[in-house]
C-alpha cells in the first residue's frame, strides 16, 4: 500500500492510494479500511476498451465492481470504446472526459437512490465518439462475443507473446436492446444492470 498525493482536474492534494493487486483485491482492501473509511461507492474503471457481451465474464473492471457489490457497496463498472483495436495498454492520448461525465451522472444517482433489489452493479459502456449529449439506454448483457481475443507471438512457444484481439460485428447476430447493439450499432451509451443473484 502506498499513499500517493495527486492533483486531479485542478484539485490539489487529492488523497490517492496505490495497491499492487488485481482490481477486486483493491476493492476488498478498501472494504478492510486500508485507505480510510469504507467507501460509499465503487467506481471501477474507466477501462480503456469495452467490456461488452461475453467479454464481461473475464473483465477485471467488472470483477472489481462485483466485489464491491458483494460487500454491500453500490458499484459502477465503466469502459470506454477505443477508436482503434489496440486494447493492450493505457495511452495518454485517450480522452476519458465524456466517459467520466457518465460515470459521475450515474454515481450521483446511486448515491441518492437505492437500486432495485435484483441490481447490484451498473455496467457503463461509452462509444469513443460520444459526447455528454449522447443518449443512454438501459440494456441487457449480449450473448454475442464482440471482441475476439487471440494469442500473438512470433516464433515458438518459448518466445514472448501477448493476448490481443479484434472486434467483429455481425449486426444480424446482435439482439436489439443489448449492450453490444446499443453501443456498436445505435452508437449510444449502454447502461447494463448486473446482479449477483
Amino acid at each position: 500500500l502506498r499513499y500517493r498525493p495527486a492533483t486531479l482536474d485542478g484539485l490539489e492534494h487529492v488523497e490517492t492510494y496505490e495497491l499492487d493487486a488485481p482490481p477486486a483485491t483493491c476493492v476488498f482492501a478498501a472494504h478492510l479500511r486500508a485507505f480510510g473509511p469504507v467507501p460509499d461507492l465503487v467506481a471501477s474503471g474507466i477501462n480503456p476498451g469495452l467490456n461488452t457481451g461475453r467479454v464481461t465474464l473475464h473483465s477485471g473492471t467488472v470483477g472489481a465492481a462485483l466485489e464491491g457489490a458483494a460487500l454491500g457497496i453500490p458499484a459502477i463498472a465503466a469502459s470506454l470504446e477505443l477508436d482503434n483495436e489496440d486494447y493492450l495498454g493505457y495511452s495518454e492520448t485517450v480522452d476519458f472526459s465524456t466517459a467520466a461525465h457518465f460515470v459521475q451522472k450515474f454515481a450521483r444517482l446511486l448515491l441518492e437512490h437505492r437500486m432495485p433489489a435484483d441490481v447490484q452493479v451498473l455496467k457503463i459502456d461509452v462509444p469513443h465518439n460520444a459526447t455528454p449529449a449522447t443518449p443512454w439506454h438501459i440494456t441487457s448483457l449480449a450473448k454475442y462475443r464482440y471482441y475476439f481475443p487471440e494469442v500473438r507471438r512470433n516464433g515458438s512457444l518459448q518466445e514472448n507473446g501477448y493476448i490481443g484481439g479484434k472486434q467483429r460485428l455481425q449486426p444480424d447476430a446482435v439482439a436489439p436492446g443489448t449492450d453490444v447493439h446499443v453501443l456498436a450499432i445505435d452508437r449510444a451509451v449502454s447502461v447494463t444492470p448486473l446482479s449477483l443473484i
